[in-house]
């Protein structure tokens, strides 16, 4: 019997000696291992991207909104929470490590000549261990400031460089809405949350200062809470319910007028649904495989009929139709493999460009490169087969006559 590796020489002699036919052959295995290991990729990095910009609002983070999400019917507005609302809460509901009074505005940012649109957040000094927000610089409100409503502010990264570039901020007395307020101190970097908007692009300062100065009135539009555990979480939302309902007088037939969310279960959600999409286009990419493996069945084919005399002279002289089997079933998974290698480089390099231009992280799989490229010689063996076990049962009187 002939050695295995003889048989192996010989399939990638043949290979070569018709190098373009056998460079084509391969190009729909390239294409769909390129494809899936992109796709894959950049599904990847899209579900992190996700993850970590819900992560970036808090961790165990419970957010309560006014109004609700008008369920069978259009959303609807209701009345704003009090500052009442958010000590019960505080006072009431157990396994919570902070909970944060906060209300927003978009105000006009000026120092000097520099002026920028920014948002100003008043909040208790609960709000940055809710968000899990560090400072960059300076410090963060006093208790003293707190209660008084001092102008004082910290502000984020984006008011930093358009207002005050290379500057040093701390101490300036930066225009809020028409007042000064002097600035004590700037947040660490937070980027982009998963609505798009920039959670640098802020101005946080104390919530009496805010109602003074800016709202003219005591309403609390948000209430930002912290779970100490996620497992608590769930628990704390149906105590937070119970309450507010209690506090707002809706009866038993009512429907909530305000929202209790669950930033995990958004992340939930979301990543769900990128983990789907990412399976769905990676099936899709894959059909190439099957493309391409018809194309080396095609050419194996092929390869078998102009051979035929070549395989009638061998069996003649006492090859084994094992070793004429083996011959072309090597040749198609050799082509098979060296199509998926190509592919599996062209998809890593597609995802590098990808996700780069996306701004997305690169998380690259291991187990999905070598998934591709075992399936990739799956698919040699699995479309070489008929043309390697035709050339094998050939009636070598035949083959010889073959013109």
């Amino acid at each position: 019997m002939m050695p295995f590796t003889t048989i192996l020489v010989m399939a990638f002699n043949e290979l070569r000696r018709n190098l373009m036919r056998s460079i084509l052959t391969t190009l729909g295995i390239v294409i769909g291992i390129a494809a899936v290991i992109a796709l894959v990729t950049l599904g990847q990095g899209a579900t992190a991207s996700i993850t970590d910009q819900i992560s970036s609002l808090g961790r165990n983070l419970i957010v309560v909104a006014p109004g609700n999400a008008g369920k069978g019917g259009p959303p609807q507005a209701a009345a704003p929470f009090k500052l009442a609302d958010v000590r019960a809460i505080e006072r009431e509901v157990t396994g919570l490590r902070a909970v944060a009074a906060v209300s927003t505005a978009a105000v006009p940012v000026v120092l000097g000549n520099n002026s920028w649109a920014s948002t100003a957040i008043g909040a208790d000094a609960n709000y940055f261990a809710v968000r899990e927000w560090p400072l960059a610089s300076g410090r963060a409100f006093d208790e003293g400031e707190i209660r008084s409503g001092r102008t004082v502010c910290v502000i984020g990264q984006r008011v930093v460089t358009e207002i005050f570039g290379a500057q040093d901020p701390i101490g300036a007395p930066l225009r809020v809405g028409g007042f000064p307020c002097n600035v004590i101190g700037t947040l660490a970097e937070k980027g982009r949350s998963i609505i798009g908007n920039d959670q640098d692009d802020v101005v946080v300062m104390p919530l009496k200062t805010f109602q003074r100065r800016i709202s003219g009135n005591q309403d609390v539009s948000l209430i930002m809470v912290s779970a100490s555990t996620a497992e608590t979480t769930a628990t704390a939302k149906e105590d937070i319910t119970a309450i507010l309902r209690e506090r707002r007088h809706i009866t038993a037939n009512k429907t909530d007028d305000f929202q209790v969310n669950d930033v995990s279960e958004i992340a939930n959600i979301v990543g769900g649904v990128t983990v789907i999409l990412t399976a769905f286009l990676g099936a899709i990419a894959a059909i190439s495989l099957v493309v391409g493996g018809i194309g080396i069945m095609n050419i194996m084919l092929v390869a078998v009929t102009e051979r035929t005399r070549e395989i009638g002279i061998r069996l003649a002289i006492g090859a084994l139709e094992r070793e004429v089997l083996a011959q072309f079933l090597i040749e198609a998974v050799l082509l098979a493999l060296f199509g998926g290698m190509i592919g599996v480089v062209l998809g890593l390099t597609l995802s590098a460009v990808g996700t780069t231009a996306l701004g997305l992280p690169l998380l690259i799989s291991p187990g999905v490169i070598v998934l591709a490229t075992l399936f990739s010689g799956l698919v040699g063996v699995g479309f070489g087969y008929f043309p390697a076990r035709r050339a094998a049962r050939m009636d070598p009187i035949d083959a010889l006559r073959h013109e």
